[in-house]
Formats: structure tokens, C-alpha cells, sequence
């Protein structure tokens, strides 16, 4: 009862409040105010705040979030222990990777249709593989993007 004495209390002064803003023609705010004050009131009428203050004062309850606590620390501190030892998730990945880099040949998207150790896709295809400038590394070839920002004029 009491519960829903106060949610009437906050409720109504928020209707006063967004009825203070709309006089000042701040709208949009008013509107989101009166929104935000007919929540109080929905939960009592619902029947949340009843359920919720009956959950708060049994002892079996808050067994139960004891519980959550302690399995959510257990995970949290495997978590830490995994970060520390040698093997993390990149490493596992890199090891996975690595098995399949045999197969597939350098910079190609799919596996290498040849045998030979040495022939690549472009290669095989007949392509010549486009060499990057002296100067640069090889992923610094941003020829194509400054393009298009000229195009855009930025």
C-alpha cells in the first residue's frame, strides 16, 4: 500500500512538471516528461511493484542472487586466469589459422588449385602481381581512396 502511495506521489509530480515545461514550449520535452511519470503508475496497475515487494523481503530470493553472484564471479575469474596463461582466444585462432595456411596460398580468398608449393592463384592465372611503390609498405597503396575523396571533395 504504501508502494503505491509513493508511485502516485512521483507520478503526479511528474505530470506537474511536464505540465511546467509545456507551458515554457519546450514540447518535445514535456511530452518525453509525461511519458517518463506515467510509468509509476503503469507498474502498480500492472502488478509489478506487488510481485517486486514480495520478492524483497523472502529469504530464499536472495539465496538465489547469492548464487548469481557467486557463478557470475566464478566465470569473471576464469576469465582473468585464461587473459594471464599462455593461451588466449588469438593465440588458439592463430594456431587454427596456421594449420589452414598450408593449404591456402598466399593472399588468395580461397585455396590454392595448384599443388606446387610456389605458384600462387594470380600467378597461376596468368595475372602479374601488382608490386606496391618503393617507398611504401605493402598496405599502403591508397591511391583508390584519395580518388574518391577528391571525387567527393573532400
Amino acid at each position: 500500500m504504501l508502494a503505491e502511495t509513493i508511485c502516485s506521489a512521483v507520478s503526479a509530480a511528474g505530470l506537474g512538471i511536464a505540465a511546467i515545461t509545456a507551458y515554457r514550449k519546450r514540447f518535445l520535452a514535456a511530452t518525453r516528461v509525461f511519458a517518463y511519470s506515467l510509468v509509476p503508475v503503469a507498474l502498480v496497475m500492472t502488478g509489478v511493484v506487488e510481485w517486486v515487494s514480495g520478492i524483497a523481503f523472502k529469504p530464499g530470493v536472495w539465496i538465489g542472487f547469492g548464487l548469481l553472484a557467486v557463478a557470475w564471479l566464478l566465470f569473471m575469474t576464469t576469465r582473468a586466469v585464461e587473459r594471464r596463461s599462455g593461451s588466449s582466444r588469438k593465440e588458439r585462432r592463430a594456431a587454427k589459422a596456421a594449420g589452414r595456411d598450408a593449404e591456402v596460398a598466399p593472399a588468395a580468398p580461397s585455396p590454392s588449385l595448384t599443388t606446387g608449393a610456389g605458384a600462387s592463384a594470380p600467378q597461376a592465372q596468368g595475372r602479374p602481381r601488382r608490386k606496391p611503390e618503393q617507398g611504401a609498405a605493402p598496405g599502403d597503396d591508397f591511391s583508390d581512396i584519395e580518388a574518391i575523396l577528391k571525387k567527393h571533395g573532400i
